[in-house]
């Protein structure tokens, strides 16, 4: 069933949104490519130096060079290329309900935005990708030199778009991100299920 929210444009983010959260087999590969033995103080330094590289400003070259030192370690080139495909390949997931309700406000005639913290790498893949068609526009931290949730970020997109941020419909999986942009006038969901946004958006429609 098309979802129509005339006037507003719905912005998604990407990672535990779109996407389901890397499985654990995934998480797995990372760290056996890694070569160690403390998982918790992995996940910990993977986690420490992200801004960086989803604001641009860390290339993932210096980013793994980055976990290493926190680790006490060093990786040549060649597991670091593996680390950085493990890593890639572990955030390409799909939650399909979350795809299936783009779908409809795209056939609806709703204006459909992605805002993702994510590196320069995901940039053309989510341009390319077959859920691009139905979005009007793709925004990417590390593009903007920002991250949610910087107040900026959120007013840039309304910007670029043309629109006042009373008329963005702002989705994340993030309470600090969807706290934040809320704080500025955006009518905001935390995401914790599909159900819910089902809900949520069909409240939106007039």
């Amino acid at each position: 069933m098309a979802i129509s929210i005339p006037g507003r444009v719905v912005v998604f983010d990407y990672g535990e949104v779109i996407s389901r959260s890397p499985s654990d087999p995934d998480r797995a590969a990372l760290v056996a490519i890694a070569g160690v033995t403390d998982e918790d103080r992995f996940w910990e330094v993977y986690w420490a130096h992200r801004d960086g590289l989803d604001q641009g400003s860390t290339s993932i070259v210096d980013y793994w060079a980055l976990v290493a030192a926190d680790l006490g370690t060093t990786w040549r080139a060649s597991t670091v290329h593996a680390l950085w495909i493990a890593d890639f390949r572990g955030w390409w997931s799909l939650e399909p309900a979350t795809l299936d309700l783009i779908e409809e406000l795209h056939e609806g005639g709703t204006r459909v935005v992605l805002l993702s913290n994510a590196g320069f790498d995901f940039a053309d893949p989510f341009r390319r990708s077959p859920m691009a068609q139905f979005f009007e526009r793709m925004f990417v931290s590390a593009e903007m030199d920002a991250i949610k949730p910087d107040p900026g970020i959120y007013e840039e997109v309304a910007a670029e778009l043309g629109i006042p941020l009373e008329a963005m419909v702002f989705i994340d999986n993030k309470s600090a991100n969807t706290d934040a942009a809320a704080a500025l006038g955006v009518t905001t969901h935390h995401f914790t299920g599909t159900d819910g946004l089902d809900a949520f958006l069909r409240s939106l429609e007039p």
